[in-house]
């Protein structure tokens, strides 16, 4: 179930730099949420690139729901482990847990390769968290985001 390719816009922003699907939503926590079909009842929903990176090369994931499970925007609902760290996976909807990518379990680096495609989390049947935004407000979080961790390592080296 891989997703047809999008329409993206690019974004750079110092060494950071990727391709955003322009018609997919986007939570504060770095995740993309996008309609499977024309009812907007059940949404595929994946790490954003930004987030890959900083979660390193991955290496295991799990979910504690089964698919018919009530779920809510923020619970945690899995987690994922990478080199770098360990992240928990967040629902970005509310409504009912759909099951998650069947194709991870044999090739979880689709999460880094292919985030907007192949590598997506989770299905979710039910309404986006009003907290999503579109690329124009994912545009503005990452800015601010990568300004901070710039910030801080500017910080950092000064003290050096």
């Amino acid at each position: 179930m891989n997703p047809e390719p999008r329409k993206t816009d690019f974004y750079k922003r110092s060494s950071f730099v990727t391709h955003l699907p322009t018609d997919y939503l986007y939570s504060p926590s770095h995740f993309w949420i996008a309609p499977i079909d024309e009812s907007r009842e059940r949404w595929r929903v994946g790490f954003t690139k930004f987030a890959t990176r900083m979660l390193g090369e991955i290496v295991d994931h799990q979910f504690e729901k089964q698919a018919g499970d009530a779920v809510a925007s923020g619970e945690i609902i899995g987690n994922i482990e990478g080199f770098k760290a360990i992240s928990d996976i967040y629902c970005v909807a509310d409504g009912k847990f759909a099951g998650g990518n069947p194709d991870l379990r044999s090739d979880i680096e689709l999460v880094s390769k292919d985030p907007y495609g192949a590598g997506w989390l989770y299905l979710v049947e039910g309404k986006p968290d009003a907290r999503c935004g579109d690329l124009a407000s994912y545009r503005h979080l990452l800015d601010s985001t990568i300004d901070r961790i710039l910030e801080k390592q500017k910080a950092e080296d000064e003290l050096l």
